[in-house]
């Protein structure tokens, strides 16, 4: 079976799992351009309000498939023009997944390195299984990094945490990864479904506009000047302020009840 994503749809939840049997799920070309897709696809579905990024089997993803013959690999030592403008369209893969309009949640069930924390990072939220295991790995292979990681590593944990994960790489079990704030909780591995099921269920119950403003909040609050931001955060503040969501978790408060939000 070619490497790709499995997408699986329900209660407003869209889970992508990614898929390369006997490779850990590394990245080979037909997998990232199954991803592609499905993020495009994603951009403009109002009926998804939450996308969990996993892993098939017992591995998250553990990066670029080195192994994989040339002709699925994104770098293949043919040129470095073609290099470099396969993996700039690659790297254009996280940025669709960091600017989706719904809430991003990676669940990364066991390894996760290289390319693949790249990926897990670009998602709003990380949640770990106890046996999930993390390392940065770009150094040890030779190489300098991809796909964004120490970016998207940079604004999570900061510039000292970051450097020293990826000038100092080894392996990070999930405990010392949520310590160091690459992730916020780590599930025993017997209850890490249901642990997921049960987050996501809360996610998707929130309010989508307001989600989807929030999310334009958090990355503008990144790139803006105060006064800058101050305007576009106020734009959104009405504009969600004047939604029947709003309205009825006025009416839910009022009536000392759980709001139902439908997004409009």
């Amino acid at each position: 079976m070619p490497a790709g994503v499995d997408r699986t749809d329900g209660d407003g939840i869209t889970t992508l799992a990614l898929r390369n049997e006997g490779r850990r799920n590394a990245f080979a070309v037909d997998l990232l351009d199954d991803l592609d897709r499905a993020l495009g696809e994603l951009e403009s579905d109002p009926g998804t309000r939450v996308v969990v990024v996993t892993g098939h089997g017992s591995a998250f993803s553990v990066g670029a498939d080195l192994a994989a013959p040339p002709a699925r690999r994104t770098l293949r030592g043919d040129s470095v023009d073609a290099d470099l403008a396969r993996l700039r369209r690659v790297g254009r893969i996280t940025e669709r997944l960091h600017r989706l309009p719904q809430v991003t949640l990676a669940a990364v069930n066991g390894a996760c390195a290289g390319a693949g924390l790249s990926l897990a990072l670009a998602c709003d939220l990380r949640i770990a299984a106890e046996a999930a295991v993390f390392n940065t790995a770009f150094l040890g292979a030779g190489l300098s990094g991809d796909l964004g990681g120490i970016w998207f590593a940079t604004r999570i944990l900061g510039q000292a945490r970051a450097r020293e994960l990826f000038l100092l790489p080894g392996r990070l079990p999930a405990r010392e990864a949520q310590a160091a704030g690459l992730v916020s909780s780590v599930s025993p591995d017997e209850s890490f479904t249901a642990d997921l099921a049960a987050l996501t269920a809360r996610l998707a119950a929130s309010a989508p506009r307001a989600v989807r403003a929030m999310k334009g909040n958090l990355r503008d609050a990144d790139r803006m000047s105060l006064a800058d931001y101050l305007d576009v955060e106020s734009e959104r503040m009405v504009a969600t302020f004047h939604t029947d969501d709003a309205r009825e978790a006025a009416r839910a408060f009022l009536e000392r009840r759980e709001p139902v939000f439908t997004g409009r």
